[in-house]
């Protein structure tokens, strides 16, 4: 391996933002001689050929860009693989063949040193259960990241004090997470993943434990921080109302497979297939449709 010093050429997305993360032909296939098995095909196989080897394939042939300071969401039903996916982005699930490149660089070549700096400077992370640390109290919570980069203790309590103001935390700093409500908790999960200043930020249903007053609260403040932060934000959802308020633009995955990308007004006006068209069967088209992607409509352009 090498140690991912060099740092790869970085092209423009379609708008002329730079990609911040792309996938080349990702699979991840679960089962015995797996690598081998996509490997001899060339990384191409059908799902009929992926089940009749006994394997599971939990993602298979990903192709997409995310493009800097995007909200880009991964979105379909339990078991389509978008969780699966989105830890294969950071390895934290190891993919089976293809490309995740970072900048333009292949994680898949770097060493394992090289992964874990950028994990930890560069990368941040918020999951469904928020992982708070029961004895620790919120800003040591929110430090904690930083201790395991080696900040000295005044370093890191003074970035967690900044991002507790930044998440309207001020006045909790010595509570323990039993003490907090269910949105205070992933707005603790929220600001930890934030206290290293990633530039991109991994979001895995972060709000799906919580009721639906707190869970759209919560929605206005990830886009109020991002209007500040401008982050590059890979977030998950199976709620595609969720969707539509956050996204930039929206991959719908199936069986392992990315069967759509596009705005939400692109998947709403020109859905690729059935299965697209019946998760945006009941949303709201005047939320969604502008005049000019209804005269396209029309025109069939």
């Amino acid at each position: 391996m090498t140690d991912g010093t060099e740092q790869g050429a970085v092209q423009p997305g379609t708008d002329g933002r730079p990609v911040k993360l792309a996938c080349r032909n990702v699979w991840k296939l679960f089962g015995a001689n797996a690598a081998n098995f996509i490997r001899e095909r060339d990384g191409k196989a059908s799902m009929a050929d992926v089940t009749a080897a006994g394997l599971v394939g939990a993602v298979r042939a990903v192709d997409l860009e995310i493009l800097q300071g995007e909200i880009f969401i991964i979105m379909g039903l339990s078991g389509s693989g978008k969780s699966t996916l989105v830890r294969c982005m950071s390895r934290l699930v190891e993919p089976t063949h293809g490309k995740v490149e970072f900048e333009g660089k292949d994680l898949l070549k770097i060493s394992d040193a090289a992964l874990i700096e950028l994990r930890r400077h560069r990368m941040g992370m918020v999951f469904q259960n928020f992982a708070l640390l029961p004895h620790l109290n919120v800003l040591d919570n929110i430090a904690f990241p930083l201790s395991i980069q080696g900040q000295d203790r005044a370093t890191r309590e003074a970035r967690a004090r900044e991002v507790i103001e930044l998440v309207g935390l001020r006045g909790r700093e010595h509570f323990y997470p039993r003490e907090l409500s269910g949105g205070q908790q992933q707005r603790v999960g929220i600001a930890r993943s934030l206290a290293t200043k990633p530039e991109i930020w991994f979001l895995d249903e972060p709000f799906s434990a919580l009721d639906p007053l707190i869970r759209r609260e919560m929605q206005d403040e990830l886009m109020r921080l991002q209007t500040m932060l401008h982050k590059t934000i890979v977030f998950i959802t199976h709620d595609f109302d969720e969707a539509i308020r956050l996204a930039d633009r929206i991959a719908i995955m199936k069986d392992g497979e990315i069967i759509q990308i596009g705005t939400p007004e692109e998947l709403v006006v020109n859905p690729a297939t059935d299965y697209v068209a019946e998760f945006t069967r009941d949303v709201d088209r005047a939320k969604v449709i502008s005049a000019r992607g209804l005269m396209r409509a029309c025109d069939g352009s």
